[in-house]
């Protein structure tokens, strides 16, 4: 079975689930990801991944975006 990164971040921004869709997507354009889901209720997206990502690459994902990041954990 191959080994699974996974990551939790705290997102700010999210109100609704057109918000978590934003987020979804601009994580998929900019990393190469198995999963991601995000929920504006817990103000919190999970990415999961087959191989370790670059916390300032997720990080520049949202630059621009309206969404701040505030924390990046790998769980």
């Amino acid at each position: 079975m191959k080994e699974k990164y996974v990551y939790k971040l705290k997102v700010d921004g999210m109100r609704c689930s057109m918000c978590e869709s934003h987020v979804n997507d601009l994580i998929r354009r900019h990393l190469d990801i198995k999963r991601v889901k995000s929920s504006h209720l817990k103000n919190e997206t999970k990415i999961i991944s087959l191989h370790p990502l670059d916390i300032e690459e997720i990080r520049k994902a949202f630059d621009g975006s309206g969404y701040i990041v505030d924390k990046i954990e790998m769980i």
